[in-house]
């Protein structure tokens, strides 16, 4: 296992281990305020971990390019990467509208993940680039075409998504990377967000009137909805909080990771500098990103300009402390835990989805409901593990919490193997 800055294996795993618990509860109408997203305007905590997540991507990206250039070979796996990437996420939406051949229960339930286990080889493999590149278009060109064809159920499976927006982010990051400076790359992170913020205040939004940051009503809303009607999130089915506008923004997060990406390879820069600067900027972040709010909210749906700062501020405040006390101070031996998570984090992202879709495919009697079956999962949430708690709410963070202690086993197991897995 090649050598790595512990610190950011530790902030990922952090924030993938928060994910877990966050996006997995055992019941949503009962959990701890901290552990939900704002309902629209304001941060939470749990607001903070996808920016963190992307601002990782773009630190990540400048630590894997010792090399700054752009030929055939590096575009291809840049694109390479991101159709992996952005496949997986479209995946997850894919596979339960997966029918064969009219087959029913078991047999459906094997024919899906005998598809999943063919994707899952074709994207997480490490075969000839060449063939990993025609691949992954061919799985993206099958997906989109399948989304866009007018066939049910494929006709309503959504298309952006978290993994999708990272792949986005991935891609642009990556071609500015090889391609320019840190100047140019904060030129064009400061411009993207100017823009964003000008385009979300000051046009009209088609057909409904003056500019808005309202739920549903703005104009990032408006775009998704019109071009991509019924391939959004189920939960608003009209805008996606991952959509198409609000991922200029986003792209500015991962900017900002590249410029912390440069800072902490600067040969020019002892460590305690780093840590110094880290600092002042991610205070300088948080400040700033606060005042914007005043005039542009925080909200991670439309994900603001002033989010873009301030959730960026938290996050580099953090990688700040960890550094300073892992790749400075040396103490990094009871961070194992974390590492464990932040060296395989594709393999959460994916398969945390896709065990609670195939958990669920499993069909059980409900006690003393007679012939009646119910999903596994809200089975043995709420007939094996409420009935331990007099708090609902540390019922459904036990869920999540067990949920994470499973793939602690699993990702202890290929940490010890040095299986990293990689797309």
């Amino acid at each position: 296992m090649k050598e790595r800055l512990i610190s950011l294996d530790v902030l990922r795993g952090l924030t993938m281990i928060l994910m877990t618990i966050v996006n997995n509860p055992g019941d949503w109408g009962h959990v701890y305020p901290p552990l939900l997203h704002a309902e629209w305007h304001g941060c939470t905590p749990t607001d903070l971990v996808f920016p963190t997540f992307l601002l990782i991507v773009g630190v990540s990206i400048v630590l894997a390019t010792p090399v700054k250039a752009l030929n055939g070979p590096v575009l291809q796996r840049i694109v390479t990467r991101t159709l992996r990437i952005f496949c997986l996420g479209m995946f997850s939406g894919f596979f339960v509208r997966i029918h064969l051949f009219g087959l029913e229960g078991n047999a459906l339930l094997a024919a899906r993940l005998a598809v999943t286990a063919a994707v899952v080889i074709a994207l997480f493999s490490d075969y000839d680039r060449k063939w990993q590149f025609v691949t992954a278009a061919g799985i993206f060109a099958l997906m989109i075409g399948l989304a866009f064809s007018g066939i049910e159920p494929f006709n309503t499976v959504r298309i952006p998504g978290v993994l999708q927006r990272i792949a986005v982010v991935y891609l642009i990051a990556s071609l500015l990377y090889v391609k320019t400076g840190w100047r140019t790359q904060a030129t064009v992170g400061a411009v993207l967000l100017l823009a964003y913020w000008g385009i979300m205040t000051l046009i009209p939004v088609p057909g409904l009137g003056e500019a808005n940051l309202e739920k549903g009503t703005n104009l990032a809303a408006w775009l998704d909805n019109l071009l991509l009607p019924g391939h959004l999130w189920a939960s608003s089915k009209t805008w996606d909080p991952e959509g198409i506008l609000s991922t200029l923004p986003a792209i500015g997060t991962g900017i900002a990771g590249l410029l912390i990406g440069t800072l902490l390879t600067s040969r020019g820069l002892t460590k305690a500098e780093k840590v110094k600067y880290m600092l002042i900027g991610g205070l300088a972040g948080v400040v700033t990103g606060w005042l914007w709010s005043l005039t542009f909210p925080l909200n991670k749906a439309l994900w603001t300009s002033s989010f873009v700062l301030y959730a960026g501020g938290w996050a580099l405040l953090s990688l700040a402390v960890l550094y300073y006390v892992i790749d400075l101070k040396g103490h990094s031996k009871w961070m194992t835990f974390f590492v464990i998570f932040g060296v395989n984090p594709m393999v959460v992202f994916f398969f945390t989805g896709m065990i609670f879709r195939v958990l669920n495919a499993v069909k059980v009697a409900r006690p003393g409901g007679g012939f009646e079956k119910m999903d596994f999962v809200p089975y043995f949430y709420q007939y094996q593990l409420v009935p331990f708690f007099h708090d609902p709410r540390n019922a459904s963070l036990a869920q999540a919490l067990l949920l994470v202690a499973l793939w602690y086993l699993i990702l202890l197991f290929l940490y010890r193997k040095k299986l990293i897995f990689k797309v």
